[in-house]
């Protein structure tokens, strides 16, 4: 670096160097160093635009910082913005009291929440911390006192002035610490009974019209050791609320035990105060703005990422969380970091990149949306405030056309940039705004999420006092999304946790998608050139499992032909019933038979290996002796239902090539203009009956196609699925493997065979 160094050349550089300086830790920043390469992150990335936005008076997007990630090179993009005037939004300022304060964006969305759910502990903001050491019980009270004073919105509740919620402002009084003294119990048990109180603590309800939204709870387990319980309503603290909370906490516990005053600057503005700036800044041209980038970003996105699940999604489903922790290892983390360096991204985008390549993989999408939580504090007055700023970002990204690692990381650095630069648009608004379909069993816009959080060098190694403070027992919390993924890096070896909806998947479900997530990031790492659909998810340990357990073939000298199989069923019992239906009763002997003679005419007619014919039946016996004709005749047949609509059939007539179809003559009065030759059972009846009655050759094998099948059509045109003889042979003695029915059992085909 001393080789390297350029001293900054400038007014705007001078002043970016010592914002870079102390967002970054360092003594000194030349102007030709990489932000990133110097340890710099989103998080610090937005601190640097916070501050210098604030410096030059500017509107700086964060993606300036990415582009030009050198003091000289933002000095260029400041001074660029400067000649065109690009005035900074204006400041926070306080308002007057006296009238009805609206709530911000976010506070009204969980206001209606709570309407609609009373008392769901689901946004309940838990946080647990072991007190070791005397603890001076006065001063801790006193110091509560003091924070809910310096900080309005821990005496707000809120409530209806007209149609409209409102907030309404307490005056500062004591806080109630409710004290549990557990020392009297067993040394074992005490923790045990600590770790269910703050369990029960953090899923208890909040009244939002009458408050308080802090509790306080005090834990004695020993004279030395205590926890104290911090329990919040999201509607008025987030996860930066925590830090600010905690930090307060104990300068302010310092100096009480002390006996001195409290050396906390006076905060700026109030939250309240920023919910009015923002519904009076997010207006007119910044709104449109705003909403314009979102509904061209979000255009044609698909409403629900398809996760299989382990169990269906129902209204009314238990919303407890559970909790499933892993670790990437360093040499992987570091080979992440330096990849990122590199290609220009971040780590964040880098595991986001990783994560929806894995969601991608699960659902059998190409567009995937993953939710990511941002700070939401782009204005440096409320750094310092316990509030609710933190806004949802959709991050949408295709991963169309199988692209390589590197061609990915480049599509997520880029959506997530554009992101960052609309983030002001409140995601409660934009879901207003998209007119998203509402649903009770899942969460609109995107149903996963993704956070990292960077955790500096030196910590929070906090205390109070001569208190030592650590986090104590597991966090009780309910899910508000299915997936929730949590990175923290603290530098070394990555630490994570996939939060899941314990009513939709099992445990061992989710620790097989973190091992398959681990893998995919070992793949990322080594080789950013390879295309992700070269990478296998599985481990040697798990494919081994795998191919143990499964049948990859049929059974050695089974047939492979579906129609072979009845075939060979028929010569074992010809005289046992095969299928009844509403007409008659067919046994083995007598399906052959007619489905023989059907295949013979079917050849005659020019059908053989891959060529689709269209069979249009009720579901009666009349149907199976058709499919199994058709096979017989080595074709593959396209299902038609009668009861779909004639646009239907015909498209998929048309779309499949069918150049054949079997019906009845009552339906193909009933079918759309036909391009295609129809073979009529009941008119065609003699000539069927004149036909050979034992089974033509075929030629088809296990990889010739058995049967068309087409998809509901429900999100765009419907798309034929060719199903191949081996899959289906495979599927069925699987499943005579599985159930194994005895003779006499029978099975109802209940479902349309066009489905």
């Amino acid at each position: 670096r001393e080789e390297r160094y350029v001293g900054p050349r400038t007014p705007t550089e001078e002043v970016l160097a010592g914002i870079w300086a102390e967002v970054l830790k360092v003594e000194r920043v030349g102007v030709t160093e990489s932000f990133f390469d110097l340890g710099g992150h989103s998080l610090r990335a937005t601190q640097v635009v916070l501050r210098a936005r604030q410096a030059f008076a500017v509107e700086l997007p964060l993606r300036a910082l990415f582009e030009a990630p050198t003091v000289a090179g933002l000095a260029g993009r400041i001074e660029a913005l400067r000649n065109v005037g690009a005035a900074l939004a204006p400041p926070i300022e306080r308002v007057p009291r006296d009238e009805p304060l609206p709530l911000s964006f976010a506070q009204q969305r969980l206001w209606l929440v709570d309407r609609l759910e009373p008392g769901s502990p689901a946004y309940n903001v838990p946080h647990a911390l072991r007190l070791r050491g005397a603890l001076d019980t006065r001063a801790l009270r006193a110091s509560l006192d003091e924070l809910v004073r310096r900080h309005e919105t821990l005496r707000t509740t809120f409530a209806e002035r007209g149609e409209e919620p409102v907030q309404v402002i307490h005056a500062p009084a004591p806080v109630e610490l409710e004290e549990l003294d557990l020392r009297e119990q067993p040394s074992p048990e005490r923790e045990t009974a600590a770790e269910r109180l703050a369990a029960q603590e953090a899923m208890r309800p909040f009244d939002l019209a009458c408050g308080p939204l802090l509790r306080c709870t005090l834990l004695r387990l020993a004279d030395d050791d205590q926890v104290l319980l911090f329990t919040l309503h999201h509607i008025v603290s987030d996860g930066w609320s925590r830090g600010v909370l905690v930090r307060e906490v104990s300068a302010l516990y310092g100096a009480c035990s002390r006996g001195e005053e409290s050396r906390l600057p006076e905060l700026p503005v109030q939250y309240a105060d920023f919910a009015v700036w923002q519904r009076n800044w997010l207006t007119g041209d910044v709104l449109e703005a705003q909403i314009g980038y979102w509904k061209a970003r979000l255009a044609g996105a698909p409403p629900l990422l398809e996760v299989p699940t382990d169990r269906p999604r129902l209204p009314g489903r238990s919303a407890r969380a559970e909790s499933h922790g892993f670790r990437i290892p360093s040499r992987v983390s570091e080979r992440l970091r330096e990849l990122s360096r590199r290609e220009g991204t971040t780590l964040f985008m880098t595991l986001l990149a990783g994560w929806q390549a894995l969601l991608a993989r699960y659902a059998g999408q190409d567009d995937v949306v993953v939710g990511s939580p941002i700070a939401g504090r782009s204005r440096r007055e409320v750094e310092g405030l316990i509030g609710f700023f933190v806004n949802m970002l959709a991050l949408r990204t295709d991963l169309a056309g199988d692209p390589t690692w590197m061609e990915l990381l480049g599509r997520v650095r880029g959506a997530t940039l554009g992101a960052l630069d609309h983030q002001e648009l409140p995601f409660e608004r934009l879901v207003d705004e998209l007119s998203v379909e509402r649903s009770l069993t899942h969460s609109p816009v995107f149903q996963t999420v993704f956070t990292l959080d960077v955790v500096d060098g030196e910590g929070e190694q906090l205390e109070l006092g001569g208190l030592g403070l650590e986090p104590f027992g597991r966090s009780e919390h309910a899910a508000k999304f299915d997936l929730d993924l949590l990175f923290a890096d603290a530098g070394g070896e990555l630490d994570a946790a996939l939060v899941y909806r314990a009513a939709l998947f099992d445990a061992e479900t989710i620790a097989r998608m973190a091992g398959h997530l681990q893998v995919v990031l070992e793949a990322l790492a080594a080789d950013p050139a390879r295309r992700i659909s070269e990478v296998s998810l599985l481990r040697e340990g798990e494919r081994a499992q795998l191919l143990a357990g499964s049948r990859a073939e049929p059974p050695e000298q089974a047939p492979a032909c579906v129609h072979e199989l009845v075939a060979a069923q028929a010569a074992r019992t010809p005289g046992a019933r095969a299928v009844a239906g509403r007409s008659r009763a067919l046994g083995y002997a007598e399906l052959e038979r007619r489905s023989s003679q059907l295949a013979h005419l079917l050849r005659s007619r020019g059908v053989g290996p891959e060529t689709r014919v269209g069979i249009c039946l009720e579901r009666d016996v009349e149907m199976l002796v058709a499919v199994l004709g058709v096979l017989k005749a080595g074709g593959a047949y396209v299902p038609l239902d009668p009861s779909y609509p004639a646009e239907r059939l015909a498209y998929t007539l048309a779309d499949s090539g069918a150049f054949l179809l079997v019906s009845r003559g009552h339906l193909l009065e009933t079918m759309p203009v036909l391009e295609a030759e129809a073979v009529c059972l009941d008119r065609d009846e003699q000539a069927i009956g004149a036909q050979p009655d034992v089974a033509p050759e075929s030629g088809a094998g296990p990889r010739n196609a058995a049967y068309v099948v087409y998809t509901s059509g429900s999100t765009g045109r419907p798309k034929g699925v060719v199903v191949e003889h081996a899959a289906l042979a495979n599927t069925l003695l699987a499943a005579r493997e599985t159930f194994g029915p005895a003779p006499g059992e029978v099975t109802p085909a209940l479902a349309s065979y066009a489905f």
